[in-house]
Order: C-alpha cells, then structure tokens, then sequence
C-alpha cells in the first residue's frame, strides 16, 4: 500500500523539516581531525543491528577503519545489516568485518572480546528504549539489567584493554526522567561517568529517530501494510531526527567528545517539536488518504475490516494519553547542568556531568540486586530505590500501560 513513498523524502519534509541532515556543517568542518581519529582503527560496536547502531556504523565506514565487529542479539536484523552494507556503494567495508549474535552480558561475549581486544573504538548502543517495557516486574528488571547492570560488566572488561574512545548511548529521557526506563537511562550515564576518570566515555541525549524500529511512526506502515487501523496519542510533541542524523551524532560524540561529555542535537522547542498526531495526518495525506476519525478502538478496528486498498479514507483513532511515565514533552538538559553551545555548530555538549563515587554506584547496585533477588517485589520498590538515588526522577503512575492500548 505504501511501495511509492520515499520514506527518507517524507522524513525531511514532514518530520525534522530539514533537507540536509543536521550534522553536515559539523562534519565538513571536522572532517581532518575525524579521519585522523578513525582511519586505520579496530572497532567494536554492540547493538549494531538497531536503528542507531547501525547508522552510527554506516557513519563510520564513511572513513577508512581496519576492522569491525558487531554484536547484537538480534540475528536476522544482523542479517539485514550485512545484506544492505555490501549491497551499497557508499561505504569502506573493511575486509575484517563480522557480526555476532550474542548478548553483550553473556559469558560467550567475554570470552570473545578478552581473544579479539583491544579494540580502538567502542560503541554501545544495546539498551531497552521503550517506555513500554516497565509493564510488570519482569519486564522492569530486564530492562535494569539491560540498560545498567551488563553496561557494568562491559567497563569493567574495558578497563582491562581501555580503548582510545568509548561511546554508550543515552536518551532524552533521562532529563528529569518521569519513567523507570528514562530512569534507568539517567543511572547509566551516572555509572559510566564513574569510570570517566580511568576510559574516555562520551554519550548523548537525543530525541527520538523518524520512523526508528518499534517506534510509533514505523507502525503506522506496518499497520497499513495489514490493513489495521491506526492509533495515535493526542498532543505528545518529540523532537526528531532522521536515522542517519543519529548515527553521524553519535560518531561525533564518540570521537570528538572529551571523556564525560554528553552531547545533544541543538534543536529549538518551538520550530522542532513535532506532535505525533500530526506525523500521522501527513502520512495519511502522502498516500492521498484522509483520517476516518473514530471514537473507540473498536469502531476503528470494525472500519478496517471492510477496507479494500481502494479506499480515500483511513480508520484512525486518536486519544488522550493515559499511560505511565508518559511525558507530553521532552527536553535535553536540566538548569543544573552546565552546558557548551560553541564547540559544534549543531551540537550542545552537557560538560559538568555527575560524576558519582563508585562506592555509591556500588551502594545503588546492591540495593537493585537485593530487590532483584527476593522472591516479591513491586514496581513501586523499584521506583523507591531510583527515586532515593535520583532526586529529579519523579514517576508517573496512571496505572495502564501502553501494551493496554491498540
């Protein structure tokens, strides 16, 4: 239903409103001291296979590296990677490049880093992104033990062989989280900053990526692909940027950053922020579709059984937010932080970073372990511990999650 649209057109045009991408300047002005950095190194990148991992590895291979190996626990999205990397002509694929299917925490993964290190350029981008994933108790502690406690056991190995540069990713949503997985982003960075001192760590907050995997843009088509109604939240604004701006931000970052800088995509509140009810309408408009607006779920659903693929309008239902940890805007950095606006052209850097003893990074672990251990435990302890650790941390609680909803 959808094989004409140009999705990186529609992206510049609707959603982050730029033709050119927001790292350009940045790039070309940079572009000496980047090859100086990166040609000729060994690198490692995890969570190759999502949406900004493997931007950031196409970014990379815009220069000149001597070897690349990828990790993600997703096999066929590795697959896909290595398929659409040697079936393009833009990118420097260095004759030692492997991918990996295995999970960054496993015994395996050590084995493997401790007979291929050391590398000169890491990059790790496996995370729970999703707000989503606080659903119930399980879900919460494999989203912590993705997002904070294997990113523990990965600087502990990089102590061993540190590389030249190391980049984690974070997310808007660890400025004044009012989520657990914002939360668990926040505890990140404060981990990784406690290792500041002894491996060169950057990494960024950045707003969400145009039609990234999973997100609520790239269902749209997934659900027009089958014929399903559409569903939309009301009035959520989120600055974007394109996949591939993510990618060349976080190279950036990675490469030009000083070790417990977090960087940010300068973009303005007013001109930037887009609602996702209007991405949605644009959609709708480039397939020469017009919004069936419905009241319910089910009015929508009983409209999309009878579509034909011939029709000029589609069932879409938009509906206040009521789910938890729902922020109706996002921003990138608190008063408290000290922030440089002149070093890159599109880029704001966070240069005061908290940098925790780790003795407290301790203290917050064995705390979460012991919850972790015992046989009952709730959402709320968990809230009770990061809250304790992370005064700007302040849940919302509406009691549905967004599993709950079409």
């Amino acid at each position: 239903m959808h094989s004409n649209l140009n999705l990186d057109t529609f992206i510049q045009a609707h959603v982050i409103k730029r033709s050119k991408s927001l790292l350009e300047v940045d790039l070309l002005r940079l572009d000496a001291e980047l090859k100086k950095r990166i040609n000729g190194k060994k690198v490692l990148v995890i969570g190759g296979a999502g949406t900004i991992g493997s931007s950031y590895i196409k970014a990379i291979l815009k220069f000149n590296i001597r070897s690349l190996t990828v990790v993600d626990i997703n096999e066929n999205g590795l697959t896909e990677l290595v398929r659409d990397l040697r079936s393009s002509t833009e990118y420097n694929i260095p004759e030692d490049f492997i991918t990996y299917p295995i999970n960054f925490g496993d015994r395996v993964f050590e084995k493997l880093f401790r007979k291929t290190a050391p590398f000169d350029i890491v990059a790790n981008f496996a995370a729970h992104k999703h707000v989503r994933s606080e659903k119930d108790i399980f879900s919460i502690e494999a989203m912590i033990e993705n997002n904070v406690l294997r990113a523990r056991k990965l600087l502990d190995l990089l102590l061993e062989f540190p590389p030249e540069h190391f980049f984690c990713v974070s997310t808007d949503k660890a400025t004044n989280p009012v989520n657990i997985m914002g939360a668990s982003k926040k505890l990140m960075e404060e981990l990784i900053m406690s290792y500041s001192s002894k491996i060169p760590i950057k990494t960024a907050r950045f707003a969400n990526v145009a039609f990234s995997n999973g997100s609520l843009p790239l269902g749209f088509l997934e659900r027009l692909n089958k014929k399903q109604p559409w569903s939309c939240p009301l009035g959520i604004k989120r600055f974007f940027v394109s996949p591939r701006e993510s990618g060349e931000l976080c190279l950036i970052a990675c490469i030009m950053g000083a070790s417990g800088d977090i960087f940010f995509p300068k973009l303005d509140v007013e001109k930037d922020m887009i609602p996702f009810d209007q991405i949605a309408l644009d959609l709708l408009k480039s397939f020469g579709l017009e919004a069936d607006i419905c009241k319910t779920e089910d009015e929508a659903k009983n409209k999309a059984k009878l579509l034909t693929g011939n029709e000029t309008s589609y069932p879409i239902y938009f509906f206040d937010s009521n789910t938890s940890g729902e922020k109706s805007f996002e921003e990138f950095y608190t008063g408290d932080e000290q922030v440089d606006l002149t070093s890159f052209i599109n880029l704001g850097v966070i240069t005061n970073s908290k940098k925790r003893n780790p003795k407290e990074i301790d203290e917050i672990f064995n705390q979460l372990n012991k919850l972790f251990e015992s046989d009952e435990f709730s959402k709320s302890n968990v809230v009770e511990i990061l809250s304790e650790y992370l005064p700007d941390f302040h849940h919302i609680e509406k009691g549905k999650g967004l599993d709950q909803n079409m």
